[in-house]
């Protein structure tokens, strides 16, 4: 491993222990060369997965970018960080699991918004919102009332 502070490759593992219910390793770790010390993260990858997006490019699909996506919708929200862990780690999880190594970011939306609406409900309209384009007022309503379990009215448009 690569030391952050001053790039040599002459590292230690100082500690070990699982975390997240033993779905991912916590490593301290010392640099040999300058002493820095720093923490890596272990988890088990399944696949390599990517992502087709809207226009047909495909990259590689980022834990990260999907993280930072979640925190974004989560922000001010009272939601306990491990939960949010736990939630982009089940996401991932039932990515790689699909048995595909190719996934369109429809579906990473939709999976994303399935489980903010689990775990906070401003959170879910936040990234309902941005994701399927909300342009009035209404858009929103219909969101509202998708999770107030409303079947009268019509479901959040889905973006173009």
């Amino acid at each position: 491993m690569r030391c952050p502070s001053c790039g040599s490759l002459d590292t230690q593992v100082k500690d070990s222990r699982p975390t997240e219910d033993s779905a991912v390793i916590r490593r301290r770790r010392v640099c040999l060369t300058c002493n820095f010390r720093f923490t890596t993260f272990e988890r088990v990858q399944l696949r390599e997965l990517t992502v087709i997006k809207r226009n047909g490019r495909r990259v590689p699909f980022d834990r990260d970018k999907l993280m930072r996506s979640v925190q974004v919708a989560l922000r001010k929200r009272p939601v306990d960080p491990d939960r949010v862990e736990q939630t982009v780690s089940k996401i991932v999880r039932e990515l790689e699991s699909q048995g595909e190594s190719e996934i369109s970011s429809e579906v990473i939306g939709e999976m994303v918004i399935d489980h903010l609406r689990e775990l906070d409900d401003v959170a879910y309209v936040r990234f309902a919102s941005v994701y399927r384009n909300f342009r009035e007022a209404k858009d929103f309503q219909a969101a509202l009332d998708e999770l107030s379990g409303d079947e009268d009215k019509p479901a959040a448009p889905v973006r173009k």
